[in-house]
């Protein structure tokens, strides 16, 4: 056999090879007990977590004396929301709902509808005692004196100073805040009483409640995109439907016209990009002279009705840009790839082929679906309950920042016969946090990293089993010398039993590599998320550098385990020599790689494009009424964009998921195909396994087409 260039050395020819080897053992072992020992932990660590966690404390708020608002059962009962005493005092909403304000906290059953003091409360009182009455609800429970002097009031936080109108946002109080005439107010004030003698403008609010108004508009766009989903699901379904049964349609009519097809979808693909070229031009056109379209986007600023948008020319004018950008690279792409994609096809019609013969192999993708969804809700519920471990904390909170006390532990039972209430004038004991000084509670980050990698491991090694069980099907496709004959029966099952059987170890180091490496990447974004901050460049550049390494890094991990995969799927070796050899192998053939792989995936990906673009097309004349005969059936919406959107992404990630399957049967043929060049040299003893199409591109043939 000729000696090809290159690292490492061609196969030699096995005259026992008869494609995947059944006659198999057990590879990686020790890593298949390692990782069955540390689904057994995870097993455990979930119990621990169910044990000592509590998920009513993300459900429900907290108040200062460590008491659920709104559990049932319970005093709190009827009061659901969480009023802060001070809201003056708090950072942000982000620290209100994560961290502790240091500030009173008090369930109530509604928020302040008015602004209120507690001076003008006792000026009012000796008069009208209804004023009191509504007062109170905002006061600890039990206290009972509104005649006693404000300052000790304020100083031993019996009552707020003052209250302010609000309204309940994510179950807290928040202050209500609208944007008038482009002034912010507060129940359209733009002042209010501070209850300390002074009046203070709305924008002191700003800092403690930063943010609110963009969330609580972001709040009514999502009630009004509940509302165009609640009214348009089963047209979405219907959609989906459609893009799953053109998807089908496609691998079923690629084993008869691969070639003819695959152009029409490349013109498709143009064709729907024009289209939107003209259309957006014609939109351009149309509202020249239109009052108000010459205006740029930065001008009207942020708009939740985002149809604002669509009367602007420029908006327009992007789209056409952007559309206009894409068509040229993939008319370009086409022309340099031309002749690359002529081999291609022949790759891709021999898939399509394998798939016609094994049609399971096209559902498969719904287990690996299961499994993910069973390993996210097993880490989400484990997440949940870890974050909810432990009793409440309470920290003794000083009016006065000198207090050596401040923020030390403390027992609300006894705290009032110490004495840090008389060396701290108003200090109090309130609630902080929960947690725990025993071990577990001492090592609750750990145990969430923990659950963190072991989710990652467990998530790569259900695409791992995958990968191996697809690629051992199309194996057997591949090296049966008489299709469909020479096919075992049931691969796709044989082969799932022999990746679960004999290599679930290398299964999960390949995987457990992988984890290692994606965890790392999730550790450094966490900390360029906490330093972005800083000032330090060097840092900055530092991180940046790593995170580029490690995404680097991620990527060439999946090609090589994918294609380790593959070997495993056909020798049955382990993970490390299975590696080494798919490695060498695409190095060898490194032209051959390029040329066919990457082109494969690009015209899947065009494949892609078109049923999305396609399917969204059709849904964009629908839910904009532009389809006489379904007028009458469609929905009103308060964004058209809304179930457009969900059909467009749903109808992409449908055949992605169906293209996965066909993608992975062209990677192992390709690599099958490249074995069999590297051991045959169609001889009467050496024949090759290929396809006649594929022999002829070659200009390959074999001197006898039948075996002995």
């Amino acid at each position: 056999m000729d000696q090809q260039p290159g690292k490492g050395e061609p196969r030699k020819f096995d005259p026992k090879f008869r494609g995947p080897i059944h006659n198999r053992h057990c590879t990686d072992v020790l890593c298949c007990v390692i990782f069955i020992v540390v689904i057994l932990g995870y097993i455990a660590l979930g119990i621990l977590a169910w044990v000592h966690g509590d998920p009513r404390k993300v459900v429900y708020p907290t108040d200062s004396y460590g008491q659920f608002c709104g559990q049932k059962d319970t005093i709190n009962e009827n009061k659901t929301s969480l009023f802060y005493f001070n809201i003056l005092k708090c950072a942000s909403p982000i620290v209100l709902i994560n961290l502790q304000c240091p500030t009173t906290q008090l369930c109530v059953s509604k928020c302040p509808d008015r602004f209120a003091t507690y001076i003008d409360m006792q000026a009012s009182y000796r008069h009208n005692k209804s004023y009191w009455e509504y007062y109170r609800q905002f006061c600890k429970p039990g206290f009972n004196k509104p005649l006693k002097s404000v300052a000790q009031v304020i100083r031993d936080e019996d009552c707020p100073s003052m209250i302010i109108p609000s309204r309940p946002f994510l179950k807290r109080c928040f202050p209500d805040f609208s944007t008038k005439n482009g002034i912010l107010t507060v129940a359209n004030q733009t002042t209010f009483k501070d209850g300390r003698g002074k009046t203070r403008n709305v924008t002191d609010l700003r800092e403690a409640a930063n943010g609110i108004n963009n969330v609580l508009d972001a709040r009514s766009v999502g009630m009004k995109i509940f509302e165009d989903y609640a009214s348009s699901w089963h047209w979405i379904l219907i959609g989906l439907f459609i893009a799953m049964v053109v998807s089908l349609l496609f691998l079923v009519l690629l084993r008869f016209t691969a070639g003819v097809l695959f152009w029409i979808f490349i013109l498709g693909v143009i064709g729907i990009i024009g289209y939107g070229i003209w259309h957006c031009y014609w939109e351009y056109d149309h509202l020249q002279g239109t009052p108000g379209s010459d205006l740029t986007i930065y001008d009207i600023g942020f708009q939740t009705d985002f149809r604002v948008y669509l009367q602007l020319r420029q908006t327009w004018l992007a789209f056409m840009i952007i559309l206009c950008i894409v068509e040229v690279f993939i008319i370009l792409m086409l022309i340099f790839l031309r002749n690359r994609i002529r081999i291609a096809i022949a790759l891709l019609q021999e898939g399509s082929r394998a798939i016609g013969y094994i049609m399971s192999t096209l559902f498969y993708p719904i287990i690996t679906f299961i499994l993910i969804a069973i390993c996210i809700s097993y880490w989400a519920v484990t997440a949940v309950f870890l974050s909810t471990s432990g009793e409440p904390v309470y920290k003794v909170m000083a009016n006065q920042t000198l207090c050596k006390y401040a923020n030390l532990t403390c027992d609300p039972e006894t705290f009032n016969t110490t004495n840090v209430t008389k060396l701290c004038v108003g200090a109090q004991c309130t609630f902080a946090f929960y947690g725990g000084e025993s071990f577990y509670h001492k090592y609750i980050f750990i145990f969430q990293l923990s659950n963190a990698f072991v989710f990652l491991w467990l998530v790569n090694f259900a695409i791992a089993l995958g990968q191996c069980t697809l690629a051992g099907a199309f194996a057997s496709y591949y090296w049966a010398f008489r299709k469909p004959a020479d096919i075992p029966t049931c691969p796709l099952f044989s082969s799932f039993g022999r990746a679960i059987r004999y290599h679930t170890g290398s299964l999960a180091f390949g995987s457990l590599i992988l984890a290692i490496v994606q965890l790392i990447r999730i550790i450094l974004e966490y900390l360029d998320h906490k330093l972005k901050g800083t000032q330090n460049s060097f840092t900055r550049f530092l991180l940046c550098c790593l995170k580029c390494c490690f995404w680097c890094l991620e990527k060439f991990i999946k090609f090589i385990n994918r294609n380790a995969y593959i070997m495993i799927a056909i020798y049955g070796k382990n993970f490390c020599t299975s590696a080494k050899e798919a490695f060498f192998l695409l190095m060898r053939n490194v032209v051959r790689v390029a040329v066919l792989d990457k082109v494969t995936d690009f015209l899947l990906f065009l494949g892609k494009l078109l049923v999305a673009g396609g399917v969204g097309v059709l849904a964009f004349f629908f839910f904009t009424h532009r389809i006489p005969v379904f007028k009458q059936e469609t929905p009103t919406l308060n964004y058209y964009w809304v179930p457009l959107l969900t059909v467009i992404i749903g109808s992409y990630l449908i055949a992605h998921g169906f293209f996965s399957v066909y993608a992975m049967c062209v990677d192992t043929l390709f690599l099958c195909f490249l074995e069999d060049l590297e051991r045959h040299d169609g001889s009467a003893e050496r024949p090759y396994y290929m396809s006649k199409s594929l022999l002829k591109i070659l200009n390959k043939q074999n001197v006898e087409t039948k075996r002995h």
